[in-house]
């Protein structure tokens, strides 16, 4: 550690425990392992308990590696740990799984548990999914919809008007109800300006016909300006045509006005010469610019006026949905941090209770965090407790440890972004914290780092306006990687449209085949190796991550051309949190099904799924049966329609098989609505015996997981007590939306290119990353939100609609959107531990979300044609451009040579890839693979062979599903054959042969009555469950202290009331000190004690029998060696069970011993 540049900051991590340290930490280098660590360190010194520390990560997924690092550091830290130092760690990890490590959202969720009343919510409450909010959402949506129907305010009058491409007014008013629902705690009302839409619309309309009406004096009716200006009448003629019998419809108007700066005309200039009588070309080329402007602007200023009438108007559906929550007893994750904010700022003595409880907070990925969360922590940990505004209050010294990234804060969506980073970093240095950096990172070599520097260093510079993280660089620590590049450019292989330019559609085209020609070579004939568990091993798919901006553009899915270009290959994949769940060939053929199953008289969908994969009926089979020759020789048209009744016995073979399939779903829709969903689809599935056929698709396994996923939802749905039909059409609104995520099937170690977004990527590295998407923009044309958390305002766009405050901070939102682009950028690039692979076009840069990465990837000008051989890599042609379509041609510098090149003097050096290198013409593969396997067969006897196996496994299956039905061993429990044993004999004939007192018992089973004097135990299960929890944990030479702090913490598990804990710390007071339980401890020091140990005894019958022994301990003594097994008991009358306990403390004996093969004694312990 003595050699890292920022080794100074990471011993002060691990050691000052008494002031507040705020530390940023860039990518890689080992923000969670110095967070771990000062947690290790703060316990072993004694400064705090693990039972009143809070650590807050970002996902569930990292706070259980946080659990398991936390565990794995302890137990490193414990051999060379003093004494005393030793106990606190080894009380830490008993205490590990109390822990609260966990996302704000847990910690939120277990004290609304704790106080509910006082949060003024159910106590039995759930924490509904997102697929059951958005459930409810809807259910509240639909409900204030019908009615508002009846009498829409103008806010819905006006968007009922209006015609979208792909979403109906209705879906726009949901989708506006869903978004504000999320941002439900910036209450604050929009600002609605004073507008004349009526006024503005007539002038606007007379404009337009005045314009229009310049058509008539043109000189040239066919000039493309006289065209343009003929439209504009044509639209003024026929928006205005009913006018005259029903007055002016001014929300109609306003609809189609915002649908007339589309027209394409509005950019024809038309020819010098055209004349509009005394008027000249450019006179009315201003006046027609004039009145775009002016068009322009009044849809931007009605807009305005909109979004406030919307907004007011979908708080309707949102207090339904509040309604709808609490009749639920449902809680979504909003809130539970609005509730869990409001519980800790407005009761001041839970606040206070709080405050003592947790003595240490330890926040990771704090640039994630939005001003609720920030609220609740800050309060927490406040050195005031009357203090309820989290921005004046002052943070215990030690109290807070902060770790964040601000070059990595990219979820402004999610209402986290830099300026509050920056503004809780400033309030923190300002009353004494202190600012630690780590920049050695551990993930990429020098080359990648060096990269990485070099794009950002310039691109990431802090304003006062803290719309942007200041850059720190990396400091390097991996040792450069030989033999080959870590830094690849990937050229687009065909660039150009057809009429000689370069043009986005056809990157977006074309580089997809790049990316998956390079995956080919890469993992089939490169050779190369990335490390993984510290050893150097072959590239596999499961290596390689496709990184995107986004997953969908205007409804389509951009992955689906990289998923296409793989499954050509062969190459496996997972798609992680990918949108085309309703996209995939499989769940378009169960959609159809089902819509064929409800819908029998629906031609169209029987169709689909008789012609679909699962049913694969040919075009000669659907033709034969439905038309047919009768009798009399005239030919008739059968209807493909499962409920009408067909004679298949004067069917032809082939027409037969319809009928089969036809009939098949005729009753599944008989019995549709008497049974579950899930049911149908499953039976569906096996009769068509899918699953064997969807496995043999390219992405067999993800079909299948998207098929089980389907059912799920079936599932799921059918909580709601609604119909098949109802599920159906939810599948398909869902289908519009694309509102549905594909079946996760990502698990450590699973093969398959992992293609997912940035944000999915974020906190993860990849031994190769591949970023994607090369065309997408880097931020909106428009800002998409403005928040001020001091008014507790969030402006957003409402159906298309912004309100005047968002348009006026739209310069500030926008320098903000392509800040947090860079730093988008920044995390894609920083995921690649091996390999960085980056898209480029060889003839001029590409403008997209990864232009800030240009400066380090294209050459000077004077150097594009000077490149070296690179090592490692296939010999090279002479251009990166594959092909420039019938009209293009290369730049008059030339395009850039593949091969070696250093973009930057002191730069690292970047191979550019040449594309006509790989295999880019694939032809793509058929979905049904075992096509080839029945061509290999001619004559059938493989096929015959096959069915032969199947007969033969069939039989083996049916008798091995008829032994399964019966039990292999009997299993039972110590408890049930004591119970068993008592019923059969008295305590006298187990316990007393001879008649005469307890010391004179069988010598192998002793009874040790404490003297409980006055005191009078609580009865019950629970009191006994807490007291052999204390007794089962607790240190054997605990004092009262410990005692009393374990009885609170085991109390807490399982509700105990006060008395029955303080009954417990004097039962286990008294325990601890009886001669047995000290010479347990005796022996604890030498190995000999083990305290709740699972135990198995074998029968004569062969049945097992399972228990618990609550304590046991190996004595070495001058009359005894061997184990002494103790139960403890804590029964008010012990005589009436005597029979029952000493029967089970018997057969725990006789499994130990036959276990250790040592004498074993017994003592029941009644205390």
């Amino acid at each position: 550690m003595t050699d890292l540049a920022d080794t100074e900051a990471r011993g002060r991590i691990l050691t000052e425990f008494s002031r507040t340290l705020f530390v940023e930490a860039a990518a890689g280098t080992g923000k969670t392992t110095a967070l771990v660590g000062r947690i290790v360190g703060l316990v072993r010194i004694g400064a705090g308990t693990l039972d009143r520390i809070i650590a807050v990560t970002f996902t569930e997924k990292a706070a259980g590696e946080m659990k398991l690092r936390l565990r794995n550091e302890i137990e490193k830290a414990r051999p060379v740990a003093a004494p005393e130092e030793r106990n606190r760690l080894d009380r830490a990890l008993k205490e590990l799984e109390l822990a609260r490590i966990g996302t704000i959202h847990a910690f939120c969720g277990d004290l609304l548990h704790e106080r509910p009343v006082e949060a003024g919510i159910d106590p039995l409450f759930d924490v509904a999914s997102d697929e059951e909010a958005d459930a409810l959402a809807d259910e509240a949506f639909e409900g204030w919809f019908q009615q508002v129907l009846a009498d829409p305010p103008e806010g819905v009058q006006r968007i009922l008007r209006r015609r979208s491409g792909r979403q109906s007014p209705r879906e726009q008013l949901r989708s506006a109800m869903q978004d504000l629902r999320k941002h439900r705690d910036f209450p604050e009302r929009w600002r609605r300006d004073p507008f004349d839409r009526n006024g503005a619309i007539d002038a606007l309309i007379d404009q337009l016909t005045q314009l229009g009406a310049l058509t008539a004096a043109s000189s040239w009716p066919d000039d493309y300006l006289t065209r343009n200006l003929a439209e504009i009448a044509r639209f003024v003629e026929e928006t205005t045509r009913i006018e005259a019998i029903s007055g002016r419809d001014y929300n109609g108007i306003e609809a189609e006005l915002r649908r007339l700066p589309k027209l394409r005309s509005w950019g024809w200039k038309g020819a010098q010469r055209t004349t509009f009588g005394a008027l000249s070309r450019d006179d009315v080329l201003a006046r027609r610019d004039q009145t775009k402007a002016d068009l322009d602007a009044f849809i931007a200023t009605s807009d305005a006026d909109l979004a406030p009438l919307l907004h007011e108007t979908l708080q309707a559906p949102i207090v339904d949905y509040e309604a709808l929550k609490a009749k639920a007893g449902r809680l979504d994750f909003l809130d539970l941090l609005i509730k869990a904010r409001d519980l800790i700022r407005d009761d001041a003595g839970v606040r206070r209770e709080l405050q003592e409880r947790f003595t240490h907070f330890f926040v990771d990925e704090f640039q994630d965090t939005d001003p609720l969360q920030a609220e609740i922590l800050f309060l927490l940990a406040a050195d005031e407790p009357s203090e309820t505004n989290w921005r004046a209050v002052y943070p215990i010294p030690g109290k807070l440890f902060l770790v964040g990234d601000p070059k990595q804060s990219i979820y402004r969506f999610r209402r986290a972004d830099v300026a509050l980073y920056e503004d809780v970093k400033q309030r923190l240095l300002g009353v004494g914290a202190e600012l630690l950096h780590l920049t050695t990172s551990f993930r990429a070599p020098r080359s990648i780092q060096s990269f990485v520097n070099g794009a950002f260093a310039s691109a990431m510079e802090a304003g006062p306006d803290a719309s942007q993280a200041s850059y720190v660089p990396l400091q390097p620590s991996r040792p450069e990687i030989p033999g080959r590049p870590t830094i690849v450019a990937l050229p687009v292989p065909r660039p150009y449209g057809d009429y000689g330019k370069i043009v986005g559609w056809r990157i977006t085209e074309s580089f997809p085949e790049a990316v998956g020609a390079f995956i080919d070579w890469l993992v089939s004939d490169s050779g190369w190796t990335v490390e993984e568990d510290g050893k150097a091993a072959a590239i596999r798919p499961r290596h390689i991550a496709i990184l995107f901006r986004r997953l969908r553009n205007f409804g389509t899915d951009v992955t689906r051309a990289y998923v296409r270009a793989l499954e050509t290959r062969r190459i496996q994949h997972v798609l992680v949190g990918g949108r085309s769940f309703h996209d995939r060939e499989e769940v378009i053929a169960l959609r159809n099904a089902l819509t064929a199953i409800e819908w029998p008289d629906d031609e169209l969908s029987v169709f689909a799924t008789l012609r679909g994969p699962f049913f694969a009926l040919g075009d000669e089979a659907l033709l034969a049966f439905r038309q047919h020759v009768e009798g009399d020789g005239s030919l008739k048209t059968r209807r493909l329609h499962s409920m009408y009744a067909v004679d298949r016995t004067a069917l032809d073979p082939a027409a037969a098989e319809v009928a089969d399939a036809l009939a098949l779903l005729r009753r599944l829709h008989v019995g549709r609505n008497h049974r579950p969903t899930a049911e149908t689809i499953t039976m569906l599935l096996e009769a068509v015996r899918a699953h064997a056929g969807i496995a043999l698709w390219p992405t067999g396994e993800q079909a299948l997981a998207n098929c089980q996923r389907l059912i799920d939802l079936a599932r799921h749905f059918e909580g709601r007590a609604s119909s098949f039909r109802a599920f159906v059409e939810k599948i398909d609104a869902d289908a519009e939306r694309g509102e549905a995520d594909e079946a996760p099937i990502v698990e450590e170690g699973t093969e398959g290119v992992r293609v997912m977004t940035v944000h999915k990527a974020k906190g993860l590295e990849f031994p190769v990353v591949i970023l994607a998407d090369p065309t997408c923009k880097a931020a909106r044309d428009t800002p998409s939100r403005h928040v001020d958390p001091s008014r507790r305002l969030w402006l957003e766009p409402l159906c298309g609609s912004s309100p005047s405050e968002l348009l006026e901070a739209a310069d500030e939102e926008l320098k903000q959107d392509h800040a947090e682009a860079v730093r988008v950028a920044y995390v894609a690039a920083t995921r690649a531990r091996d390999l960085l692979v980056m898209p480029v076009c060889g003839d001029q840069p590409i403008e997209g979300w990864l232009g800030v990465l240009d400066p380090m990837l294209y050459p000077p000008d004077d150097a594009r044609r000077q490149s070296e051989p690179a090592q490692g890599c296939p010999v090279f042609g002479e251009d990166s451009v594959v092909e420039r379509g019938p009209q293009g041609v290369p730049p008059a510098l030339g395009s850039v040579k593949p091969g070696l090149h250093r973009p930057v003097t002191d730069g690292p050096r970047v191979v550019w890839w040449d594309p006509a290198a790989l295999s880019l013409e694939i032809e793509e593969q058929a979905p049904l693979r075992h096509q080839l396997i029945l061509e290999a067969d001619p004559d059938g006897t493989a096929a015959a062979a096959s069915e032969d196996n199947y007969a033969a496994w069939k039989l083996a299956r049916d008798a091995l599903l008829a032994q399964a039905t019966h039990p292999s061993m009997s299993v039972r429990t110590v408890t049930s054959l004591a119970r068993a044993a008592e019923a059969e004999t008295s305590a006298t004939e187990i316990n007393k042969p001879d008649g005469g007192d307890q010391s004179r018992a069988r010598p192998d089973i002793v009874v040790e009555t404490m003297e409980r004097g006055d005191r009078e135990l609580p009865g019950g299960r629970r009191f006994g469950m807490l007291v052999h929890a204390l007794l089962a944990t607790i240190d054997l030479d605990a004092g009262v202290d410990a005692i009393e702090a374990g009885a609170a913490i085991n109390g807490r598990l399982v509700d105990a009331t006060e008395e029955e804990i303080q009954a417990a710390v004097a039962t286990v007071g008294g325990a601890l000190a009886h001669p047995i339980l000290r010479r347990a401890a005796a022996c604890a020091g030498k190995g000999g004690l083990r305290r709740e140990t699972p135990v198995l005894l074998r029968q004569d019958d062969g049945s097992l029998v399972e228990g618990t022994v609550d304590l046991a301990f190996h004595e070495d003594t001058l009359d005894f060696t061997g184990w002494t097994i103790v139960d403890f008991k804590t029964d008010r009358d012990f005589e009436a069970m005597s029979t029952r306990h000493i029967a089970q403390l018997r057969m725990y004996s006789e499994a130990v011993a036959a276990a250790t093969g040592s004498p074993t004694r017994g003592v029941v312990l009644v205390i």
